[in-house]
């Protein structure tokens, strides 16, 4: 019995191998593979313009000046990050996690934040043009300020900026 163990475990590890390599949900050239995490870090002016971050977690780091432009941020977590000044234009953050982030200059020109959670994120001097908050819960003094600031519709969506955010 104890001279088969070794077999057993080589089996079990070529069979995990082989499941990591499946397509995820039936759609073929997508593979498993782990969000990343890059919690409590300093990335000033880091590029992840264009990249897939899905998952990613972001939680309390320095982003100022990143650029995110065109990245796609769906269900990452930017709990508490720093963004001022970053990039997010055309970015997909749907149903990301935005709580407590601090938003300074930002420019979410054309993003999609539909269902996403910011309802204690701080925006001041954001570029909204564009931009989709359908669904994102927000406290009424930062939704003034964005109101103040929208317009355009979104390129996607085809939502008016104003609409999403339920202006008046």
């Amino acid at each position: 019995m104890t001279g088969r163990f070794p077999f057993f475990r080589l089996l079990s590890a070529l069979l995990m191998g082989l499941v990591l390599l499946l397509p995820l949900g039936g759609m073929p050239g997508r593979t498993a593979q782990a969000a990343m995490d890059v919690a409590k870090q300093v990335l000033i002016g880091a590029d992840f313009h264009g990249a897939d971050l899905r998952g990613a977690t972001f939680n309390l780091t320095n982003l100022r000046e990143a650029d995110f432009s065109g990245a796609d941020l769906r269900l990452a977590s930017l709990f508490g990050a720093k963004l001022q000044e970053a990039n997010l234009r055309g970015a997909d953050l749907r149903e990301a996690t935005l709580d407590s982030a601090v938003l300074k200059g930002t420019d979410l020109r054309d993003a999609w934040l539909e269902d996403a959670f910011a309802y204690n994120t701080r925006f001041e001097d954001v570029r909204i043009d564009g931009a989709d908050f359908t669904n994102v819960d927000l406290r009424p003094d930062a939704r003034k300020v964005l109101c103040a600031a929208a317009t355009g519709s979104h390129p996607i969506s085809h939502r008016l900026t104003r609409d999403s955010l339920n202006c008046p």
